[in-house]
C-alpha cells in the first residue's frame, strides 16, 4: 500500500487569494528590505532571490539568524502584535519580494481555515529550525556548525541529487551564521574541499558526504 503523500503548502495560491492586498518590490543585491527597529506593517514573501535575516547588538556586532530563499515568508512577527522589527532583512541576491498588509493577512488567516493550518505548519517548521540552530550553537564545534550550515543552505534532504549548489554567500556571512571568525571558516572550507566534501567549480557545490562531519563524535 503506497504511503500517503504529505500535502505541501502552496504559498503562491495562498497569496493569490481574492481580496489579499499586497505589493511587489524588487531589491538589488545588498539592499536593505527592512531595518531593526522599523515598524511592523507587512508579512513578506520571497518570490525570487535570497534574503539574510540578522540582528545587530548595541556594540554593532551582527549575528546572522537565517538565510531564506524563494518560497519562504519572513517578517511574520507583526501577526503576533510585534510593533517593530527585531532584526534586519537584506537581499543577498537580486530579489522580488511580496509585501502583504498585516491586517488583510490576519483576516484571510481567519477566513480560510485549511490554508491557515498549512501556513501555521509552514511557520512552525521555520521556528523548529531556529531552535535547532540554537542547540547547534551551544553544543557543537565550529567545524560541525559550518558543515550543518552548508548542508542547510544546499537544502539537504529536499532533493535527491548527491551534490547541490549553494546560493552565493561570502565567508564573512558564513562566519556570522556559524558564530566564528572568517579565518576559521576559511580553514575548514579548505579542509572540506581537500576531503571532497565541497567543490568550487562553477560556484560552491556541497556533497551529501559532508553529513559525516555533522554526525562524527
Amino acid at each position: 500500500m503506497p504511503l500517503k503523500q504529505k500535502r505541501l503548502f502552496d504559498a503562491q495560491s495562498f497569496l493569490d487569494s481574492e481580496g489579499l492586498s499586497r505589493k511587489i518590490v524588487a531589491y538589488r543585491s545588498g539592499a536593505v528590505i527592512f531595518k531593526q527597529g522599523d515598524p511592523c506593517d507587512h508579512v513578506l514573501y520571497i518570490q525570487k532571490g535570497t534574503v539574510k535575516l540578522s540582528v545587530i547588538s548595541k556594540s554593532g556586532r551582527e549575528a546572522v539568524v537565517a538565510m531564506l530563499s524563494a518560497g519562504e515568508f519572513f517578517g511574520e512577527g507583526c501577526l503576533a502584535g510585534q510593533p517593530v522589527r527585531m532584526g534586519t532583512a537584506t537581499a543577498t541576491t537580486d530579489s522580488t519580494i511580496l509585501l502583504v498588509d498585516k491586517t488583510r493577512m490576519i483576516g484571510l488567516l481567519h477566513k480560510q481555515r485549511a490554508m491557515s493550518d498549512r501556513f501555521l505548519t509552514h511557520m512552525l517548521s521555520r521556528n523548529i529550525k531556529i531552535e535547532e540552530d540554537l542547540i547547534d550553537q551551544l553544543f557543537n564545534s565550529s567545524e560541525k556548525r559550518l558543515a550543518r550550515t552548508l548542508l542547510l543552505l544546499a537544502r539537504y534532504g529536499k532533493h535527491d541529487k548527491p551534490v547541490r549548489a549553494v546560493p552565493l554567500i561570502s565567508q564573512e556571512t558564513l562566519a556570522e551564521m556559524v558564530g566564528t571568525t572568517r579565518s576559521r571558516v576559511n580553514f575548514f572550507m579548505k579542509k572540506f574541499q581537500r576531503l571532497g566534501f565541497i567543490d568550487y567549480k562553477n560556484g560552491l557545490k556541497v556533497n551529501n558526504s559532508l553529513l559525516t562531519v555533522v554526525l562524527h563524535d
